[in-house]
């Protein structure tokens, strides 16, 4: 046979072999190419409940006017921050200035008034004792001795109702002093000025309110209102670890631990016990809150020293229920609906090639990853879905599914 021929017969035989080979059935099966495989390992699991919450300031003050008038000097604005105590605004205080003036002046008058009272009265008790004296040598008359006396006793009563005017013109001054304060607006607090609501040259009427004139907030440390759903909140307790992220930088967490959860949902003020509305209103309102989600608010505080939380940014929450490091975990897919008993079952694949149902203890749950406290070890391969056969293809994919 030549070398040619012989090139020949070889190139027959591979073609043959790889045809055999290629044809359908010809390789070993998969036994578990209808399903989706993933591997039980060890890490951590971490069991949250979501809450959407708001941030604002721990300390958050409306800084009003008691006096009325016309605002001459507004020294601040939005962003400035402020000690306690510093001039924010100033109010025309010519009233003021005028009442203490008419009060200081009615003082001095009451003052006057008892000095020439009580001149009067060192008189009158003058005359009492001379006509003593002489009604006992029987020198004057008893009518005169007795209206002596009574000029005596109203010079007396006439001095009480003087000091009793006095101390009420004193009031008056230090009402007129306390009023013309109120005309210099100054910080409660330290803090941010968040908002300007009035403007130099705007008028203020205090009479029935006390109107606005700006917001102040203590912005170094946050609070997060987080709004805990009715289903979850029976999970939460006072003091479980709680961190967030805001939308401008989903990156980075803050983190604190839960102060307060209300025990009363906030639609409770519509309550008709509080608000003693009509019997129509009552049955309209518990229909609309029967019908509504309802909603539970706990709150955290945050350090801000660099400031970057904003009053009233959006807080993703999540609330730390329990936490568990170096365990055996799997595919939450993986696990079967709970049994009447409480039990839950998972396909493991077999060496054998075989899919076993085997039972687990489960722990913590993050709805992506389970622990696996018995049951399942590291390492082993769980089913977590079924293959849809219109999409598989004439070829087995890799072990595991994947």
């Amino acid at each position: 046979m030549t070398a040619r021929r012989a090139l020949i017969v070889v190139a027959i035989g591979l073609a043959l072999f790889a045809a055999a080979w290629l044809r359908p059935g010809a390789q070993a099966k998969d036994p578990f190419s209808d399903v989706m495989l993933a591997f039980a390992t060890r890490g951590d699991v971490i069991q949250v409940v979501q809450a959407s919450g708001a941030l604002r300031p721990t300390n958050l003050v409306a800084v009003g006017s008691q006096a009325s008038g016309r605002i001459t000097s507004l020294r601040v604005k939005t962003g400035q921050a402020v000690r306690k105590g510093e001039l924010l605004a100033l109010i025309d205080s010519l009233p003021q200035e005028n009442d203490i003036k008419t009060a200081e002046a009615a003082l001095a008058d009451a003052r006057a008034q008892k000095v020439q009272k009580q001149a009067a009265l060192i008189y009158a008790e003058a005359v009492l004792a001379r006509q003593k004296a002489a009604l006992a040598q029987n020198a004057t008359s008893k009518d005169a001795y007795e209206s002596a006396k009574s000029s005596v006793d109203v010079n007396r009563a006439q001095l009480e109702s003087l000091d009793a005017q006095i101390a009420q013109a004193e009031v008056k001054v230090k009402t007129a002093k306390v009023n013309l304060d109120y005309t210099r607006i100054v910080a409660p607090m330290d803090g941010v000025i968040l908002l300007v609501v009035a403007q130099e040259g705007q008028t203020l009427n205090a009479v029935q309110s006390a109107p606005t004139v700006v917001v102040l907030g203590q912005i170094d440390t946050m609070r997060v209102r987080a709004e805990i759903s009715e289903a979850d909140v029976a999970k939460v307790r006072v003091g479980m670890t709680a961190s967030f992220s805001i939308l401008g930088d989903p990156s980075r967490r803050w983190s604190g631990t839960l102060a307060t959860v209300d025990p009363a949902p906030d639609s409770i003020r519509s309550d008709a016990v509080i608000t003693s509305n009509s019997a129509t209103s009552s049955s309209s309102s518990s229909s609309s809150s029967s019908s509504s989600a309802v909603y539970y608010y706990g709150y955290f505080d945050v350090p801000n020293p660099d400031g970057l939380l904003k009053t009233y940014m959006t807080a993703q929450v999540s609330i730390h229920l329990g936490e568990v490091k170096n365990v055996v975990l799997a595919p939450t897919a993986a696990l079967s609906p709970m049994r009447d008993d409480g039990s839950r079952t998972v396909d493991v694949a077999t060496s054998g090639g075989k899919l076993e149902s085997r039972k687990v203890l489960v722990g913590l749950d993050d709805k992506v990853h389970f622990e696996a406290r018995d049951g399942l070890k590291e390492g082993e391969r769980v089913v977590i879905g079924r293959r849809d056969p219109a999409l598989k293809s004439n070829f087995s994919g890799p072990p595991g599914g994947f």
